[in-house]
C-alpha cells in the first residue's frame, strides 16, 4: 500500500469514485444475474410493515454509498484505495492481456483486484440473505411473545410452527450479519484489513460449489440438498434431535461471532484463536455438516427401508457435501500457511482440524 499520508481533497474525491464505480458495477450485475432475483424478490412481513426484499437491498446501496463518501472526507489517514488499485489492474488487463498473462499484476494490484471480486461476489449476496433472516426472526419472534399461552397448551405444535423457526432465523441472522459487516467494512481501526485473497482456482471452486448460483449445480451431482428441519414421528425424539441441531448451529454461529468484522471467505485478515477456535481449527465446517447429516436422518431411515442402493445414494449425497467442505478446510489451511506464520503459529496449539483429541 501506499505511504502517502496527506492527500488533497481532489484524490479524496478520487478514492471515492473509484469505490461508487465499483458499488455500481456490482449493483448492475446483479440487478441482470437471473439467480439473484430469486433472493430479493420475496416479499417480507414485520407485524404490519410489508416490503420486498429487493427494495430494502436497494436502499442498502443508498445507505452504503453515502457511508463510503463520509468515510473517504473524514478518514484522518488515507491512503490509496483497493479501489483505485484494482480498476488499475482491470486497465491493464484489457490494454495489455499478454504482458499480465506472461508477467502477472503487481502484488497491491492483484490483492485488490481479487479483494474486489471476493465483495462483489460475496456481499451483496450476504445482503439478500441478511434481510430476511431478519424479517422472519422477528416476526416468529413477535408471535411467539404475543402466544405464550400455547406453549403451554401445545408446545409440539408452537415448536414446529414458529419456535424452532425463531431459533433458527436468530441463529443465521446473527452468523449472516457478522459476514455481511465482514464484505462491506475493511478498516484499520477494526484491524480487518484483507492481508490475502486465496489466487488459487480450486480454492475458488471449493468456496464457491457452496453458494449460489454454483450451489444448485452441486447440488444437482450429488443428489441432495440440506434439510433444515427434519421430522421424526415420536415427539419426544422430534424435539430431541432438532434441538441437537440447533445447538450444532448455534456453534457454527459461534464461530462467525468470534471472528467478528474478519469474517469473510477466502482471506487472511489475521488469525483468530478464541471462542470455539480454541478447541478446532474448523468449528463451522464441523458442527454445518454434523447438522447436515442430522437433516438427512429421514432420508437414511427411508433409503435404508427401500434398498441397499438407495442407503447408498444418500450417504454419498451428504458425504460429498462433506468432502467439499473438508477441501475448502485443506486450501483455506493452504493459502493461510502460505501467507505469513501466524496460522503455522496457531496449528502448533490447536492440532487438531475438526474433532477435538481425534481428527
Amino acid at each position: 500500500m501506499s505511504t502517502q499520508t496527506s492527500f488533497t481533497p481532489a484524490q479524496r474525491w478520487e478514492n471515492f469514485g473509484a469505490s461508487i464505480t465499483l458499488v455500481l458495477m456490482t449493483y448492475l450485475l446483479y440487478e441482470l444475474a437471473p439467480y439473484y432475483h430469486t433472493y430479493t424478490a420475496e416479499e417480507l412481513h414485520i407485524r404490519t410493515f410489508h416490503f420486498i426484499n429487493r427494495d430494502a437491498i436497494h436502499l442498502v446501496y443508498v445507505v452504503y454509498s453515502i457511508l463510503l463518501l463520509g468515510y473517504y472526507l473524514i478518514d484522518k489517514n488515507p491512503q490509496t484505495s483497493k479501489s483505485i488499485y484494482c480498476l488499475r489492474a482491470m486497465k491493464r488487463i484489457v490494454t495489455a492481456p499478454l504482458a499480465v498473462y506472461q508477467q502477472g499484476l503487481p502484488a497491491q494490484e492483484r490483492l485488490s483486484l481479487l479483494t474486489v471480486l471476493l465483495k462483489a461476489f460475496f456481499a451483496p449476496l450476504m445482503v439478500a440473505w441478511l434481510i430476511p433472516h431478519m424479517a422472519h426472526m422477528i416476526d416468529n419472534g413477535f408471535y411467539l411473545a404475543t402466544h405464550l399461552e400455547l406453549l403451554q397448551k401445545d408446545f409440539l405444535a408452537v415448536f414446529n410452527y414458529r419456535g424452532y423457526w425463531f431459533l433458527f432465523q436468530l441463529i443465521l441472522f446473527l452468523d449472516v450479519f457478522f459476514f455481511t459487516i465482514g464484505y462491506l467494512i475493511e478498516m484499520p481501526m477494526l484491524k480487518n484489513q484483507i492481508r490475502s485473497v486465496d489466487p488459487t482456482l480450486f480454492g475458488w471452486a471449493v468456496a464457491l460449489a457452496c453458494y449460489p448460483p454454483f450451489n444448485g449445480l452441486t447440488s444437482k451431482i450429488l443428489s441432495w440438498e440440506q434439510v433444515d428441519f427434519p421430522q421424526f414421528d415420536t415427539p419426544a425424539v422430534h424435539i430431541m434431535v432438532n434441538f441437537l441441531l440447533l445447538g450444532l448451529m448455534a456453534i457454527y454461529t459461534s464461530a462467525s461471532v468470534a471472528l467478528n468484522f474478519k469474517a469473510s471467505n477466502l482471506t487472511h485478515r489475521g488469525i483468530i484463536a478464541h471462542g470455539p477456535y480454541r478447541f478446532i481449527r474448523h468449528p463451522a465446517y464441523t458442527c454445518k455438516n454434523l447438522a447436515w447429516w442430522i437433516g438427512s436422518i429421514p432420508a437414511l431411515m427411508v433409503g435404508m427401508q427401500t434398498s441397499l442402493w438407495s442407503t447408498v445414494m444418500v450417504l454419498s449425497s451428504v458425504g460429498g457435501w462433506t468432502l467439499i467442505y473438508t477441501l475448502r478446510a485443506l486450501t483455506e489451511e493452504d493459502h493461510l500457511k502460505k501467507v505469513d506464520a501466524e496460522y503455522g503459529r496457531y496449528c502448533q496449539k490447536v492440532k487438531y482440524r475438526f474433532i477435538p483429541g481425534v481428527l
